[in-house]
């Protein structure tokens, strides 16, 4: 995965948590998630698009 390995997504796990807090990790990784499914409709809207335009 991106040429990371073990050690280096723990310290960056590790950096997340040092910045956001563990009290806001669930809110950001939330919002996170939310971002991840929008785009991913957006893809299929704009797919979906093209195929009616075709």
């Amino acid at each position: 995965m991106f040429g990371l390995g073990h050690w280096e997504i723990i310290l960056i796990l590790v950096i997340v948590l040092i910045v956001f807090g563990a009290g806001k990790l669930p809110k950001v990784a939330g919002e996170l998630a939310k971002g991840i499914k929008s785009f991913k409709q957006g893809l299929k809207d704009e797919k979906k698009n093209d195929n009616e335009k075709n």
